[in-house]
């Protein structure tokens, strides 16, 4: 527990913390503009939906109280009316309940191995109900992405204690459970 208060309490986010291990996820100029743009395009729709939910600037999401592990997403969707049961909310930005998050948005770096297998795991134990991978350079395994290896936007939705996973390639409409409505495609998300 007190690595976990040590990444909250740090003025960098650039770590999170996996097994008491911290993890430099220091993103480059193109990952920042992807969920950048990922976020916007959200707060645009959570607002056009009437939704009590909101991205923050910044959060922490410990995942189990028994184990050193913290992740910090590119993009989390929380529900406003339930952080109040939140026990560290007030003090630190820490979620340590599933239901107070809608959506956690994940892109993808050169560690591509943890977003489509770890988190994938971990955020389904928790009980996100959607988990996106947003693979904007192609970089995942071909057992994840296909073949060819292209770009792609890996939308989990949970169903019992498993993901179900639907991926979207350049060109194609994004199709969000927890947002219907929702029209985007990753082509809109790029960098330019």
């Amino acid at each position: 527990m007190s690595y976990c208060y040590y990444i909250t309490y740090s003025n960098n986010p650039r770590y999170e913390l996996a097994d008491g291990e911290l993890i430099d996820r220091e993103p480059a100029e193109p990952h920042e503009t992807v969920a950048g743009k990922l976020a916007s395009k959200l707060s645009i729709e959570l607002e056009r939906q009437g939704h009590p939910w909101f991205i923050p600037r910044t959060c922490i999401v410990r995942l189990f109280t028994d184990a050193a592990t913290a992740r910090r997403p590119d993009v989390v969707v929380l529900d406003e009316t339930a952080l109040v049961n939140e026990p560290l909310w007030e003090r630190e930005p820490v979620i340590t309940l599933a239901t107070s998050i809608k959506l956690i948005v994940e892109v993808v770096s050169t560690n591509w191995e943890t977003d489509y297998a770890r988190k994938v795991e971990e955020y389904a134990l928790l009980g996100i109900p959607e988990y996106w991978i947003v693979d904007y350079r192609g970089l995942g395994g071909v057992a994840f992405i296909g073949r060819p290896k292209q770009p792609t936007i890996t939308v989990c939705q949970l169903v019992g204690e498993d993901y179900v996973q639907q991926q979207y390639r350049l060109g194609e409409t994004i199709v969000s459970p927890m947002l219907p409505g929702l029209t985007f495609k990753l082509d809109d998300v790029l960098s330019r």
